[in-house]
């Protein structure tokens, strides 16, 4: 059984928007509900946890997933003071899961493309996440701002969502770390990568896979 865990609990304070991005207007539909959609109408994904602030739950309730009809959405719980706080209460909400796919929510254009190929790969690997090779050089700057290397842009991928892992394995990652220093997680994969319980395989996603962080991303 294939759940996915839809992160919505930001405030978006980049957005510089009183209305946090996961609820702004797209194209006249909110920026989850084209989320939400995407998963639930895929045949890969049998349930669906939202993790939301306390704050909007009611609204997402009645606004986004009945008002929609979102037949798969079985729980809606609260995140928490970060990110990561708020992915173990979502992988709390659906223990009979096999699989987990962990998205977030502000990324609405993923596409069953993608979604279907993670799946495939996530039984044989255990540990996947989307992402796109990049485009840009990068650069590593120093403390002062100065440049202190160029990695070889052929070795570096923008890592995106969803990230799909077997139940056990992410389930048993974030126990094994929430009594650490989890300040530098900054996805999921990391939770895995720093317990060494399985190898992250990165699927190539989609470079319009984009999350909606800033006024320019809604934009584009």
């Amino acid at each position: 059984m294939n759940a996915a865990i839809i992160v919505a609990a930001g405030t978006g304070s980049r957005m510089n928007s009183a209305t946090p991005k996961q609820f702004l207007p797209l194209d006249n539909e909110m920026v989850l509900t084209r989320t939400v959609r995407r998963f639930e109408e895929s045949p890969e994904i049998q349930e669906i946890v939202l993790v939301v602030s306390p704050d909007w739950a009611d609204f997402v309730r009645t606004e986004i997933v009945l008002k929609e009809n979102f037949r798969k959405v079985k729980k809606i719980v609260n995140g928490g003071a970060e990110r990561y706080d708020s992915v173990y209460s979502g992988l709390l909400a659906c223990p009979e899961a096999d699989y987990v796919f962990i998205h977030d929510g502000a990324r609405p254009f993923v596409t069953e493309d993608i979604i279907r190929r993670c799946a495939a790969e996530v039984e044989n690997y255990q540990a996947v996440a989307a992402g796109m090779p990049v485009k840009d050089t990068i650069k590593i700057a120093d403390e002062s701002g100065f440049v202190k290397s160029t990695p070889d842009r052929r070795s570096l991928w923008s890592i995106q969502t969803p990230q799909v892992f077997s139940y056990a394995i992410i389930r048993a990652a974030y126990e094994l770390i929430r009594d650490t220093d989890m300040s530098k997680i900054t996805d999921d994969a990391m939770v895995v990568e720093a317990t060494g319980l399985a190898k992250i395989r990165l699927i190539e996603g989609s470079y319009g896979n984009i999350k909606i962080t800033t006024p320019e991303d809604l934009k584009i």
